[in-house]
């Protein structure tokens, strides 16, 4: 973090000190880094003691002064460590993170929301910036109201550009991110149906994506996804000027001519203010075209140059886990491990991806739970079913009763697909481990809480042959 003497950080979260006097606090400098997990505190570091559902952050606060923090952040005192007592840590947290990015008047901060695509894109602009200059980007999906100041408070002095995903679980959400971080650069990449049980409706899910570019000010720059109509009628809410990206024909940042390699990598034509320049790709889905496109608007107006944005794009790879996430077996069997989130959306362009790598192989589809999905779901993980057999997939696998909505809309689609299912993720790896052989691709797409994600990892590794 940027140096915050102690006390200053007192008087920018309306805090009292606790555990140490005003005199002893004058020295105290907090350099290092911020933390909600005392097991990742150092020197020079903040604890913020967070009360979490099942476990309170106090009870751990000595143990992260012992590793070198200089202060817990707390909303009582604790005896004999050094406190800054607050009414709300969380609120104290954010209006730290708010004075942050206060006291860096030369970074660039992008704020980045969709309902699908946020990490990747996330990754994806961060390894591109960081050509450029020191950068900071989310850890995994930092994305919430810990996420966010966890990820700006990583800011250093000679952070350039700050990338931060935002999520929302329901309308004020990001608008409550973007007073934490406000962004210069604000870029929504498409309106679907993940959260949808918890927003109510697609029109709801699209009002509290449309709360980041109108956060952005009219200095700044929206980037909007032009093939999502939704995201496109977001231009009318912001007074920034707006940036279109997308296939469309007036996307002032155009794909044309967009190709598949074996190995499901996209390669395409860019079509730009700055010119042209032909991209390849080497992250595995066609999903990633849209992706690219918004980190190419975004790179391109804070000054890099298209052929080196070109060049880095090229030569990128995966760096959150579980997103895409392809395995070579020694056996000659290929794992693509998309398990850490799944929507209909999301599924859709994981079985194009599917499909694309396993032309003339045995492709597996092996399906979890999509969560969150409101009273729709059943319908929704039916329509993935279908969506399974019209992607000619050869083995569909369904996970878990709550998928069960999955292999009837597989088996009512009709086609070759042969649909299974099976209880759980033990008895899905018993299953795999019998049948896969060597030529196949196997696709885990799953939500999260599903537990497909760590099937694939344990499926990575061939079965031992004993003689």
């Amino acid at each position: 973090m940027i140096p915050i003497p102690l006390a200053e950080v007192v008087a920018l979260t309306s805090g009292r000190l606790a555990g140490v006097t005003e005199a002893d606090a004058v020295p105290l400098l907090v350099d290092g880094p911020v933390v909600t997990d005392s097991r990742e505190a150092a020197p020079g570091g903040l604890y913020v003691a967070r009360v979490g559902e099942h476990a309170d952050g106090h009870d751990f606060a000595a143990a992260a002064i012992a590793a070198g923090c200089v202060a817990a952040l707390t909303t009582r005192p604790l005896e004999d460590l050094p406190c800054v007592v607050v009414d709300d840590t969380q609120e104290a947290f954010a209006a730290l993170a708010r004075a942050v990015v206060e006291r860096s008047p030369h970074l660039a901060v992008v704020g980045i929301t969709g309902s699908s695509g946020k990490t990747s894109t996330k990754d994806l602009l961060g390894t591109v910036l960081a050509t450029a200059g020191p950068t900071v980007a989310p850890v995994g999906s930092y994305n919430s109201e810990v996420g966010v100041p966890l990820t700006v408070c990583r800011v250093a002095p000679d952070t350039r550009f700050l990338v931060v995903e935002m999520g929302a679980r329901g309308v004020g959400h990001i608008a409550y991110l973007a007073r934490m971080a406000p962004p210069r650069i604000g870029v929504v990449l498409n309106v679907g149906t993940a959260h949808v049980g918890e927003f109510g409706s697609r029109e709801a899910i699209a009002r509290a994506k449309s709360e980041l570019p109108a956060a952005v000010p009219a200095d700044g720059v929206a980037v909007l996804n032009a093939d999502d109509p939704a995201v496109r009628a977001m231009a009318s809410v912001t007074d920034a000027r707006v940036v279109l990206v997308g296939e469309a024909d007036d996307a002032d940042v155009r794909a044309t001519d967009v190709v598949l390699d074996a190995g499901g990598r996209a390669s395409f034509t860019v079509h730009t203010p700055a010119g042209a320049a032909d991209v390849t790709l080497g992250l595995v889905g066609r999903h990633h075209v849209g992706n690219a496109l918004s980190v190419l608007a975004v790179a391109l107006e804070l000054g890099l140059a298209l052929p080196d944005v070109v060049a880095a794009l090229g030569a990128a790879t995966p760096v959150s886990r579980w997103r895409m996430e392809v395995t070579e077996r020694a056996d000659g069997v290929t794992l693509v491990n998309d398990a850490y989130n799944a929507n209909p959306d999301s599924m859709h362009a994981a079985l194009e991806a599917l499909r694309r790598m396993g032309e003339g192989r045995r492709t597996w589809a092996v399906l979890g739970t999509m969560l969150e999905l409101g009273p729709e779901s059943d319908a929704l993980h039916a329509e993935v079913g279908a969506d399974a057999v019209a992607h000619d997939v050869d083995e569909l696998l369904v996970v878990g009763e709550a998928a069960a909505p999955l292999a009837e809309g597989a088996s009512a689609a009709g086609g070759r697909t042969r649909v299974r299912t099976v209880a759980d993720a033990a008895e899905a790896e018993s299953l795999l481990r019998a049948e896969l052989r060597a030529g196949d691709v196997a696709l885990f797409k799953s939500s999260r809480d599903a537990g497909l994600r760590l099937l694939g990892d344990s499926l990575a590794t061939p079965q031992e042959q004993h003689p």
